[in-house]
Parts: C-alpha cells; sequence; structure tokens
C-alpha cells in the first residue's frame, strides 16, 4: 500500500506565550467565524478586561466540560480551544459584557498561571494535517453536495453562513462553517474542534450531514401527508358548504332526508307508544343540533340502537309436537323431565298464547349436556338460539349496561344479544350462572333478578335505553355446576332441573349412537359415499379376525377388519373398558375425548399407509390411552375394621370416598379429625363419637376407655376439601368397627346424618350417590328411611344391580355394614396389646 501523502498548513500568526481565557458555555468557537458572546461571570469579565488592555485584544477561548457549574475549575474545561480577537466590547451596567469575537487559531492548553482573578493559560498552536490533495478534493465535493441538500431541505443555519460555504474553497474554513451548525451537539463540534485532520473532519460531516438529510426529508413527507389531509378536510368541508347552499336552492336536503329515513324505521320497527315517542323526540333534538357538535354522534347512535332492537318480530309458534319431541330425541339421550317440561310448554303456548316463556336452571356436573341440550331446545321450537357466558362477570354493566353520560357508553349484553338475535322470542342461554361474582362495580345477580323474574321482565329497563323492553317472550335457560352460590332471591325465580349424570348403560348408548359415529366423522375415518350421513358401524366381532395359517396375532395389535362404511370398529366391549377403567365422571365429556384420542391415532397410521381398517379390542386399548387410570370394583379390595365407604357430592357429580378410624393413645384431645374437613362435617363427627361414647357399654368397650384413649378419623384425598353433615353415618359406623374389632363389608357403602339420639336423617343428592356406588361396583347402599320417597328418580339398571337398605337408626346401619359375630379384636386384647407396646424392654 503507497503511504499517504500528507502536508501541514503552518499557522499563520504569531501569539503571546500566554493568554486570558475564558471558559463557554454550550458553545464552540471556530478559527475564522465571528462569533457573538454574552460574558456574566465575574471572572470571565476581569479575563475580558485584561484582554482589551494588551494590544491585539486577543483571549483562548474554551468550551467546559458541564454547563451547569458556574464556578469552573481547569479540570472541567476543555484543553483544545481557540483564540480569538474580540472585535467589539459593549459593557452592560449590571457588570456583565456583549462581545463579538473573530476565531484566529486552534490551540491546545499546556497549563495555568496563577491568576486569582481570572484564568490565564499558557498554550501552542495546532498544526493542522490537510491530507492528499485527491481524497480532500473528493471529500470536499462530497460533503458540499451534502450541505446543499441540507440547506435545500430547511437545514438549521443561518443564511450568511450557508452562502459562505457555498462559496469556499479552502477545505478546513469549509468544515468549520458546517460545523458551527445547530444541529450538532457540544460533544460533536468539540470533537471537530480537537481533530487536526482536515479529511477526517469532512469525513465525519459527511456523515452527520447524510443522516441529517434522511430526517428532513422524512420530516417534509410527514408535514406533506397532514397538509394534504388538511387541505383535503377543508376542501370537503367548502364542497360540503356548497352542497347544502344547493339543495337547499333545490329543496333537497340531505340532512333532512337523513332524519326522514329515521322516522320512517321508527315508524316501521313496530315499537311501543312510549318508546316511539322517545324515539322521535331524539330525533327532534337531532334536527335542531349542528352536526359538528359532540352531541350529534351520541343521540344518531342512541337511535339507532332503538331502531336495531327487535319489537314485535317474532318466530311462529305453530309448532309440530311429534317433531319437537323427536328433534330433542336425536340430539340427547334419556333426560326425560327435560325433554318432557319443554313439550308440555309448547303444547301449551300452542293452545294459549298468554302463557308466559319458562325461566328454567339446568344444574349438573361438567359434561352432562347441560349447554348442548339448550341448542337442541332452540332447533325443535324452531328459534334462534344466544348464548351468554356469565363465568367471572363483576360489573353489572354487563347486564344493565352504561348510562348515557359516559364516554362509549352501550347498551348491556342482554340487549345487545336480543339485537343479534332479531327476533323477541329466542332461546336465551345464560351459562354458569353460579359463577357470578361480584365487586365494588355493582352486583350483576342482583341486575338478574329482573331479568329472570317472568312477573317484572316485561319491563326490563337498560341504563343505556332508558325505555322499557319487553323479555316476557324469551325463554331464558340458565346453567350451573352447583345451585348453592346462587344467591336465594335469583334462585327462587328460576325452575331448578337437575341433571345428575349417567349410568354405565346411559354412556354405552350415548357413546354408541352419538359420540362415536361423531369423532369417526370428525376424523375422517368414515368412507367417502358414507360420511354425509351413516353412523359408524360398531359391532363387536363382525370382522375377520383369524390369522393366516402358521401364523398368530402379536398381543396387543389392532385387527384389521372388513368394514363398509369406517375405517375404524369400536365394540361394546372397548366403550364399556373406557367407561370403567378410563373415565370416572357423571357426564361423558371425557369419555369422547378419550374416542377423540383413539380415533387421532388410528388416523395418523392410516394416513401414514400401515393400515387401512382397524378394530381396537380391549386388548390393544393400552397402545392407544396408556395405562388403566382407574380400578373398576369396590372401593376396599377386603373387608376391614375401620374402614367404611361413604359417598360424596360436588360440582363435579357423585364420588365414592373412605371414612378410617383407628384408636390411639394419649387424651391431649377427645378425637383428632384429618382430610381437610369443613365445619359442619366436624360437627357431624363429633356427634357420631359422642353417640358412640354414650351407647359405649352395648359394643364391648370397658368403663373408663375414653379416659387415657382417643379417636382418629381421618377421610383420605387430603386436598380434596370436604364438608356436609351427610357422612354422620359413615364415621358412626367406622368408630364402632374400630373399638369392637368387627370387620365392616367391603359391598356396602352408606350415607345419612347422624343425631346424638342415634337417628339417622335425610341428606341430599341421592340419584347422584347412587350413581357414583353404581360406577364403582358397590351391591349395598344403605340409605336413609326419609330418603325412600327420592328412589322414584333412580334409574332401573342402578336398581338392578345395587341393593337398596334403608335406615332409620344407627343400630340398622350397623346390622347392615358390620360383620355378624364376635370381633377379630377385642378392647381387651387392644388394652394388651397397647401395654405391651409401652412397656420398656429389657437390658
Amino acid at each position: 500500500m503507497t503511504e499517504e501523502q500528507k502536508t501541514t498548513k503552518p499557522a499563520e500568526r504569531e501569539y503571546p506565550t500566554d493568554l486570558a481565557l475564558v471558559p463557554l458555555r454550550e458553545m464552540v468557537v471556530f478559527p475564522k467565524l465571528v462569533v457573538p458572546l454574552g460574558v456574566g461571570r465575574e471572572k470571565s469579565v476581569s479575563a475580558i478586561n485584561a484582554a482589551m488592555v494588551e494590544e491585539r485584544h486577543l483571549i483562548v477561548l474554551a468550551a467546559q466540560r458541564d454547563a451547569e457549574i458556574d464556578d469552573v475549575q481547569p479540570e472541567q474545561i476543555h484543553n483544545i480551544g481557540t483564540v480569538a480577537e474580540i472585535v467589539r466590547l459593549l459593557k452592560i451596567p449590571d457588570g456583565s459584557a456583549q462581545i463579538i469575537v473573530q476565531g484566529l487559531q486552534r490551540v491546545k492548553i499546556t497549563g495555568y498561571t496563577p491568576e486569582n482573578r481570572y484564568f490565564r493559560v499558557s498554550f501552542e498552536p495546532i498544526v493542522e494535517e490537510v491530507g492528499d490533495s485527491v481524497e480532500r478534493e473528493a471529500q470536499l465535493r462530497n460533503v458540499k453536495a451534502l450541505f446543499d441538500r441540507y440547506v435545500d431541505n430547511g437545514g438549521a443555519i443561518l443564511p450568511e453562513l450557508a452562502m459562505t460555504a457555498k462559496n469556499t474553497d479552502d477545505p478546513s474554513h469549509f468544515a468549520d462553517l458546517v460545523a458551527s451548525s445547530p444541529d450538532l451537539t457540544l460533544e460533536q463540534r468539540q470533537q471537530l474542534l480537537e481533530q487536526k485532520v482536515v479529511i477526517e473532519r469532512l469525513r465525519f460531516l459527511g456523515v452527520f450531514l447524510a443522516k441529517q438529510n434522511e430526517i428532513l426529508e422524512l420530516k417534509q413527507k410527514i408535514q406533506s401527508e397532514v397538509q394534504q389531509t388538511l387541505d383535503k378536510t377543508q376542501r370537503e368541508y367548502i364542497l360540503r358548504e356548497q352542497m347544502k347552499a344547493i339543495q337547499k336552492e333545490l329543496g333537497d336536503d340531505d340532512a333532512g332526508s337523513e332524519l326522514r329515513e329515521l322516522r320512517e324505521k321508527i315508524e316501521a320497527a313496530g315499537m311501543p307508544e312510549t318508546v316511539k315517542e322517545k324515539a322521535l323526540k331524539e330525533v327532534g333534538r337531532l334536527e335542531k343540533i349542528p352536526q359538528a357538535s359532540p352531541e350529534t354522534g351520541v343521540i344518531r347512535t342512541y337511535v339507532d340502537w332503538l331502531v336495531s332492537l327487535p319489537w314485535s318480530k317474532a318466530t311462529s309458534d305453530d309448532w309440530d309436537i311429534s317433531a319437537a319431541a323427536k328433534i330433542l330425541d336425536e340430539d340427547h339421550y334419556g333426560l326425560p323431565k327435560i325433554k318432557d317440561r319443554i313439550l308440555e310448554y309448547m303444547a301449551v303456548r300452542k293452545l294459549s298464547k298468554d302463557l308466559r316463556a319458562p325461566i328454567l336452571c339446568f344444574v349438573g356436573p361438567p359434561g352432562v349436556g347441560k349447554t348442548s341440550l339448550g341448542k337442541s331446545i332452540a332447533r325443535a321450537m324452531g328459534r334462534k338460539f344466544i348464548r351468554m357466558s356469565l363465568g367471572g362477570i363483576r360489573d353489572e354493566a354487563e347486564i344493565r349496561g352504561h348510562r348515557r353520560t359516559y364516554v362509549g357508553a352501550l347498551p348491556g349484553r342482554i340487549l345487545q344479544n336480543m339485537k343479534t338475535a332479531a327476533e323477541i322470542n329466542p332461546v336465551f342461554m345464560l351459562d354458569e350462572i353460579d359463577k357470578v361474582g361480584a365487586d365494588f362495580r355493582g352486583d350483576p345477580s342482583s341486575a338478574l333478578l329482573e331479568v329472570l323474574d317472568p312477573e317484572q321482565n316485561n319491563s326490563f329497563t337498560d341504563h343505556y335505553l332508558e325505555v322499557p323492553y319487553d323479555l316476557s317472550k324469551v325463554i331464558f335457560i340458565t346453567t350451573a355446576n352447583v345451585e348453592d352460590t346462587i344467591i336465594p332471591p335469583l334462585r327462587d325465580r328460576m325452575e331448578i332441573i337437575r341433571l345428575p349424570g349417567y349410568t354405565e348403560e346411559e354412556k354405552l348408548h350415548i357413546a354408541r349412537g352419538y359420540l362415536v359415529p361423531r369423532q369417526l366423522k370428525q376424523h375422517g375415518l368414515l368412507r367417502e359415499t358414507k360420511a354425509d350421513g351413516a353412523a359408524a358401524k360398531l359391532e363387536g366381532t363382525t370382522a375377520d379376525t383369524v390369522p393366516p395359517q402358521g401364523e398368530t396375532p402379536a398381543p396387543n395389535t389392532p385387527t384389521v377388519v372388513l368394514a363398509d362404511d369406517t375405517r375404524l370398529v369400536i365394540g361394546d366391549d372397548v366403550l364399556r373398558e373406557l367407561v370403567r377403567r378410563y373415565t370416572r365422571e357423571a357426564g361423558v365429556r371425557n369419555l369422547e375425548r378419550e374416542i377423540g384420542t383413539i380415533c387421532r391415532k388410528i388416523a395418523r397410521r392410516i394416513a401414514e399407509g400401515t393400515v387401512d381398517k382397524v378394530e381396537v379390542t380391549v386388548a390393544s386399548l393400552s397402545e392407544y390411552l396408556g395405562p388403566e387410570r382407574f380400578d373398576y370394583g369396590l372401593a376396599e379390595e377386603e373387608d376391614q375394621i375401620g374402614a367404611v365407604t361413604g359417598v360424596s357430592v360436588s360440582e363435579h357429580g357423585g364420588d365414592v370416598l373412605t371414612v378410617e378410624a383407628t384408636v390411639i393413645d394419649g387424651k391431649d384431645e377427645d378425637f383428632l379429625l384429618t382430610g381437610q374437613i369443613g365445619k359442619v362435617m366436624e360437627e357431624s363427627a363429633r356427634a357420631a363419637l359422642s353417640y358412640v361414647r354414650g351407647h359405649q357399654a352395648e359394643f364391648g368397650v370397658p368403663k373408663g376407655f375414653f379416659e387415657d384413649h382417643a379417636m382418629h378419623i381421618h377421610v383420605p384425598a387430603g386436598a380434596i376439601p370436604k364438608d356436609g353433615p351427610s357422612a354422620g353415618v359413615t364415621m358412626a359406623t367406622a368408630i364402632v368397627s374400630a373399638l369392637s374389632g368387627r370387620r365392616v363389608r367391603r359391598e356396602v357403602a352408606m350415607t345419612g346424618e347422624i343425631t346424638l339420639r342415634g337417628r339417622v336423617l335425610p341428606i341430599g343428592g341421592v340419584k347422584e350417590k347412587l350413581l357414583a356406588a353404581h360406577r364403582a361396583g358397590i351391591k349395598v347402599f344403605i340409605l336413609p328411611e326419609k330418603n325412600k320417597k327420592d328412589l322414584v328418580d333412580i334409574p332401573k339398571e342402578v336398581l338392578d344391580t345395587v341393593e337398596i337398605k334403608t335406615a332409620s337408626v344407627i343400630d340398622d346401619v350397623l346390622r347392615i355394614a358390620l360383620q355378624p359375630g364376635q370381633p377379630t379384636v377385642t378392647p381387651a386384647q387392644i388394652e394388651a396389646s397397647r401395654a405391651a407396646a409401652v412397656t420398656p424392654p429389657a437390658h
């Protein structure tokens, strides 16, 4: 590489060895530039006076590192500055001065001379390196071109400086002129002052000017777009005003036609007279208000809402009851109570038009078909179906809307959904009504009282509309998992219909007739010629499953079947296995999810080309779903002492649980109760223990036994909260079994509340509990005598497989649940074993 040719530019003048110094704030003075300065600090004024005494009025100007510092020190001043000549001095009466200086030469401060009144410094001139002439000329031309663009784009530079810069050919002077631009920061200007290589200064300014040109051009583009928009707006305004004047001359007023159109819509909407009067009054206000007023949009939106709501349009109630019943049966299996209730309403409504629409509440665990049942009811009645989820709603305005005084106010979601329905008699489902909350914004449950009250909802008032709206023709259906969390006044307004869950046979029927065909169609496992209407073929063993001679089928391998309309065959035995060992639920949601899992895995194998048709067997089920998740059968594998099977009800349906009791030494407490037990259940346990202690002689418990012994009652699944009085007889039986040593029959489950006199009181959730016992394989179920009337709702399948025993006192329960005969371990043996356990061993 050739060594770059360099030349130096000698200093033009000779200067004294030391001069007075004036520190500058937020300013850099370049050589050859004339700059006005305001001097106010005492030291700076003294330096100016000292310079004026000398012959040439020379002074050194250097920038402060921090402009905020008033009493600056030498180390806080840049060591590169400019020797300047004071051209003019104007003293101000307040002691300050205005001067005009002309920069002469870059200098480097080498030291400070002691002087109390002002700074005096020694320095040496900086000799510039002008560099290679060719490169210098190229850089100069480039920067000049960029500078011209910068000036044309409106760069912040004085016109005089711009003109001087255009006319100069001295690259150093040109760079100093451009460097005086206000767009450069103090640090950038100081950097340019300190740079003695002219080419480097030009290169730095080239980058700076290119960036500034981009910013300025983008700024001009934005301003141009804004100006065009403003011009367009002004032009449209002028044209609109001219058009108004022309239309007025022709008698064709656009605003007037718009208002006439609104009035025609109001007349055609079929509003009640009071509402119609209100709407016309708002249109009258709209007519008097200038179009530019913000109130215009508010009034227009309000009138549009009034016009868009359905006031009289309704679906015909001329139903075919038989066809409606067929539709309900097609969509859902069983559920006779709900279907009868809907068909009864349809029949009475057909005979009497004055019948109010029912307000139903479906209560049941997840997956039993509450939401889909609402869609089926709407289809059977030929009405629109609207669903609104209430889960998590905490603001009353969600129901009643906001008042028009608020910006962006809208009606509540009730009327918004009525607008969507476009009819006054849809089927309106309010889902998850038991999960409505309340906070400082109001209580949505209380707002629903008016909506769901047949005596009030014919004049429902929304905060936004402020006119009565008739909801009496709407069939409201609400859903909930539990009814306890619904406030009593709201619960009282609804007709509660419970969906406790399905039996095993009902689940099999639903899976065979509904779930499997739907999953086969969704996963593309039906033949193309059958996919639009045929149900899946669900024979258990119709396929040719005989392997070729000399071969044996591999274990857990799906067998290829020859079916006409489906690529997948799932037999009843497989469905039963799914119900028993892969799901344990009141509904069928997880059952359908497991069927879908099987379909996905089969669809993948078919898409990969490894099989064409598959039959899933019980043996191959684990290949698709993994190991069994639940044990089917009795809650306990053998008769045990102190372990009793009980039943419970939650928002997920019924379930079985085991209550354990054991005798422990010590008298710190009467008894221990563990397993996350609620207050009511704890009191029930105390009542059971008190009854047993009051009759301890009858159970063979020695006198004084409880003086140094206590009972520990535990309900497993400690992570799940449990509460309620229905486990009273279960805990009493466990206590008696633990004290007497008599084993509890494992095939027996029980429920009932116990009193201190040993009476067995009735409980709730009988159907859910019996279904849970049936799912668990319980053979004998002990029920309070007064709950015998509830057996009318129990499916025949359950009554045929579970023997129902009723009890009115705890003795009836013990006689059925405990094994007869002598106890396996007597209380005396218990005493002896405990004494042996505490005797210290011999040494």
